[in-house]
């Protein structure tokens, strides 16, 4: 048997390794539109803080138009309750009409929906979601419409910075949000609705380093008791025959859907169950008012009634009137940061531009296949649409190419989705005529092309629990204001969960209950280090 290079290279002196592994890495990358192994670079550059460090603008108002945005087919429509009066009024008041806020409702909805509701309430709970521009405009109506967790990558570096328990419990997370996600849809027979394709996912090595580290990834979590039993393994020569890449894979389960698709479901879902049946009264009413930005939240005056259910605490405040309520969700993820000051810089959550184009490709549904892929530490992401006919060259969304901006930070601290980078756009264009020669017509010009704004963190996980103020952490002013934001540019299978996490800390606030964290829960992702609610 021949000497693999990773044998050649493990058999060297680590000095000579060092040497020569850059010069290989050279060489694969030679044809690729983007620059290899930058991650470690985008890690020491995310840690330095800019030198005019400001807190995030309010999301520009004249965006790019995103795929998800051309099919009219879609309720609420973009721009409901963006006219006629302001609802004053509310009991919980949502920032953000994203995944993350619209699960909220909807997992507030199933909780103030069973059993006693609010023991001593008369009413329905009254929720509000403010939406600076169209309803789901943010990162979810402007992502690559992946719903697929990670499997087992990463897992070393999680291991190695949380311990094994902790580790396991970020992938518990992302099963548990897509395998929740694919059977409320079923239930409500909304799969076809939303496009759900479970193509599965293929990663591509396109260095040895990467397949060096996937495979110590795959070692270390099957030994910790993952599943990894759906994986596959490939070669080069049997990814260039199966999918027609000329690098070394592997595949993992992966779906892609519509995202705004999905969170119209789930807000349809929430007013539905929030408005009970003909034996029982509503448990929970919520509005939406889009093109309703909001500019800052103030504290209102408090009594000293500690029976009442709902002391409305905070006002917040928008150019169409202020909105009195008890509690506050932030649900604005890239833009966290314009309402809470403390969350600005790397140690917040950083605004990320992101660029994704719809490219037609040149060969047919069964010669391109249904997977959808990833590869270059995860910066460039890819899957081809469900096809209406089946002789129809598919349309596939591709993101990625902010490697290639390095030299202006990777597009941190952007906040303009109103206009594409055309050195990204250029490396999009070049690399799935390169990534798979023959399967798409290089120099073509995309259909739509589009940018949207992620929130990032240094450890790439998301804040979730109560607002706290690091500098006076029992200051009063936060109280009942709560945060899920921040995913890194994987929101999708983990803000749906983030969302039930942090909807059923207001319940159990509400009900003055303990609340306790579901196994499923990364404790590293809580704002607080115990299970109180206490804010």
């Amino acid at each position: 048997m021949q000497p693999t290079t990773s044998s050649l290279l493990q058999s060297l002196p680590v000095l000579l390794r060092i040497r020569i592994i850059p010069l290989l890495l050279i060489v694969m990358s030679a044809t690729l539109p983007v620059p290899l192994n930058a991650f470690g670079e985008y890690q020491a550059i995310f840690n330095i803080e800019p030198e005019h460090l400001a807190r995030s603008t309010l999301p520009v108002p004249n965006s790019t138009k995103s795929f998800w945005f051309t099919d009219p087919d879609v309720s609420p429509s973009p721009k409901h309750g963006s006219e006629g009066p302001l609802t004053e009024d509310a009991d919980i008041c949502i920032i953000g009409s994203g995944i993350t806020g619209v699960s909220a409702a909807y997992h507030l909805a199933k909780a103030f929906s069973e059993g006693d509701a609010v023991k001593g309430l008369d009413r329905p709970v009254k929720a509000v979601i403010l939406e600076a521009r169209e309803f789901c405009s943010g990162a979810t109506g402007r992502n690559g419409g992946h719903l697929t967790s990670h499997v087992f990558f990463e897992f070393h570096h999680q291991q190695s910075s949380y311990g094994t328990e902790e580790a396991l419990r970020s992938y518990r997370i992302e099963e548990y949000v897509v395998n929740e996600v694919k059977t409320l849809l079923d239930q409500e027979d909304k799969l076809d609705y939303v496009d759900f394709v479970p193509g599965g996912r293929l990663c591509l090595a396109f260095t040895e380093r990467e397949l060096l580290e996937a495979k110590s990834d795959f070692t270390s979590a099957k030994e910790a008791g993952v599943d990894v039993s759906n994986v596959t393994w490939f070669s080069k020569e049997e990814t260039q025959q199966k999918y027609g890449a000329p690098y070394p894979s592997v595949l993992t389960p992966g779906n892609n859907l519509w995202p705004l698709k999905l969170v119209s479901v789930l807000y349809n879902l929430a007013n539905k169950i929030g408005a009970g049946n003909q034996s029982s009264a509503p448990a929970f009413t919520v509005d939406l008012h889009t093109e309703t930005p909001v500019t800052s939240i103030s504290s209102l005056p408090q009594t000293n009634n500690s029976s009442e259910l709902f002391p409305r605490r905070h006002s917040v405040v928008t150019p169409r009137g202020n909105i009195s309520c008890s509690y506050v969700l932030h649900a604005t993820n890239a833009y966290a940061s314009h309402l809470l000051p403390h969350f600005t810089g790397p140690d917040g959550i950083v605004p990320t531009r992101g660029q994704i184009i719809a490219t037609r490709a040149n060969v047919t549904e069964d010669i391109l296949t249904k997977t959808g892929g990833v590869g270059n530490d995860g910066f460039e992401y890819w899957f081809p649409r469900p096809l209406k006919e089946p002789q129809e060259y598919p349309l596939v969304i591709i993101g990625g190419g902010r490697e290639i901006t390095k030299s202006e930070r990777f597009e941190l601290y952007q906040t303009d989705d109103s206009v594409v980078d055309e050195q990204v756009g250029k490396a999009l264009r070049a690399f799935l005529p390169t990534v798979y020669p023959g399967k798409f017509e290089a120099g073509k010009e995309p259909e739509m092309e589009w940018t949207g704004i992620m929130g990032f963190t240094k450890s790439g996980d998301p804040f979730v629990g109560p607002v706290i103020d690091p500098t006076n952490p029992d200051s009063p002013i936060y109280r009942g204001q709560y945060i899920s934001a921040g995913y890194s540019g994987h929101g999708m299978p983990r803000a749906y969960a983030c969302a039930e996490a942090v909807a059923k800390m207001i319940v159990a606030d509400v009900r003055k209950e303990k609340w306790e964290p579901p196994e499923w829960l990364p404790r590293s992702y809580l704002t607080i280090g115990n299970t109180s609610t206490s804010s």
